[in-house]
Order: C-alpha cells, then sequence, then structure tokens
C-alpha cells in the first residue's frame, strides 16, 4: 500500500511539474508576444538622402520624421533621436520612408578631407616653400590668411602688397611630401569656397605669398589696405 501511495505521489508531482512548466512557457510566450508588438518610436527619411550628405544637416533640417511602429518590424541599428547622426556623413543613399540607422553613416574623421566639406567648399592642395607655408608651425584645423605681394605697373616700386583672402580653414598641415628617392615641396590643403579657389590660384602662380596664421580665439580683421613703395615710406609705424 505505502509503495502504491509514493507511485501515485510522484506521479501527481511529475503532472504538476509539467503543468507549471507549460503554464510558464505560455505566460512567457503570450509575454513576448505582447513585447513584440508594442509600438515604439523611431526615425525614417522624410525625402530621399544622398550619400555624403552631413549629419547635422540631417539632424537638424527637414530630412527625417518620426513615426511609430511594432518593435519587432525595428531595423538592427535604427536611431531613436536625431542627434546620434549629428556628427556622422551618410555613407549610402537613403529613400523616402527607410528607417535610419546607424549602419548607413561612418565618423566624418574616417570620410578625410571629403567628410569636412559641404555646398559651395572646395579643397585644394597648395604647395611652397617651408617658410610660405609656415612648415612646423601650421597644424590642421588652423585658420590663416593669404598675404600676396603682385607686380602691378604704374605703382611707385612696380609692386602692391596686401591681404587677398581672410580666415582659410587648414584642412591638412604642411609635410613634405615623398615621391620615390626625391623629396618634394612641402604642401597644404585648405579649404576654400568656389570663387575663392580662383584668387588663391592666380596668386600662388603669379605673385610672392606667405600664409599667416590666426589666432584660435577671437581673431578680428583690420580694415583692408593695400601697400606700396609710397604707403610704406609714408605711413610711418602702424598697428
Amino acid at each position: 500500500m505505502t509503495y502504491r501511495i509514493r507511485n501515485v505521489a510522484i506521479a501527481i508531482g511529475l503532472a504538476l511539474v509539467a503543468m507549471l512548466l507549460t503554464l510558464f512557457y505560455v505566460v512567457n510566450y503570450r509575454r513576448t508576444v505582447q513585447h513584440g508588438q508594442a509600438t515604439v518610436q523611431v526615425y525614417v527619411a522624410a525625402r530621399n538622402i544622398p550619400a555624403g550628405a552631413a549629419g547635422t544637416d540631417i539632424a537638424h533640417g527637414n530630412a527625417l520624421k518620426a513615426t511609430s511602429i511594432p518593435r519587432r518590424s525595428v531595423v538592427p541599428g535604427a536611431i531613436s533621436d536625431p542627434n546620434q547622426v549629428a556628427s556622422l556623413i551618410l555613407t549610402e543613399p537613403l529613400y523616402v520612408g527607410e528607417q535610419v540607422t546607424l549602419r548607413r553613416f561612418s565618423d566624418v574623421k574616417a570620410e578625410g578631407v571629403l567628410g569636412q566639406l559641404k555646398g559651395n567648399q572646395r579643397a585644394v592642395q597648395v604647395q611652397g616653400d617651408p617658410t610660405e607655408l609656415l612648415a612646423g608651425t601650421l597644424k590642421t584645423g588652423d585658420h590663416v590668411d593669404l598675404v600676396a605681394n603682385l607686380s602691378v605697373d604704374g605703382t611707385p616700386g612696380g609692386h602692391a602688397t596686401r591681404i587677398v583672402l581672410r580666415d582659410l580653414t587648414v584642412l591638412q598641415a604642411a609635410g613634405a611630401q615623398q615621391s620615390g628617392p626625391v623629396s618634394q615641396q612641402p604642401s597644404v590643403i585648405l579649404e576654400v569656397t568656389d570663387n575663392q579657389v580662383q584668387r588663391l590660384f592666380y596668386v600662388t602662380k603669379n605673385a610672392e605669398w606667405t600664409l599667416e596664421l590666426r589666432p584660435p580665439v577671437d581673431a578680428t580683421d583690420s580694415s583692408s589696405r593695400t601697400d606700396n613703395l609710397h604707403s610704406v615710406l609714408e605711413s610711418g609705424g602702424i598697428r
């Protein structure tokens, strides 16, 4: 009798365990389904966005719109805040209605000089001697002016000097370029507009010139002026 009761008790215990496991599975499955059906906010492209677009323009413009979708439909890497891409650059195009994911972006620095340009900005490489390029002093991110001494007929001494471009950003500082066993002139890469590049090119091809380093903070500009032999002799010490 005792043996029978023990077997019955074991069978009942196993049945209870099986029932509890089944109940646990059903509850957990229901919870998972409900979690997947819950809606979350993501951002999608409001229009087609080409590769190369700056993240800051995408994040702070009208390129994105918020929408709610089931959690199970969220694409891996989808952003929940536009500021997540503000410091990045788009490497693949986004099409209207697509979820915006971090996988489509890369770090601006990883794109090099190209990642720092937008709109009418251009990058131009300028060769010169170490003095003209402030080699050893100039660093990437510095700002410079371009000073030119131009040959001008009819002026005292036949030359005139002035600052022809101001506040140019250095995208890549001066460094000697190697080509095989021969060392070439050092060069810098400057950020200019599509109009400024014409003046820069003219000066470097037709005048004596040099870059001058601007203060990193609170730089100001004096009134523009042109100097020649007469103005230098007559002006005395000026500030």
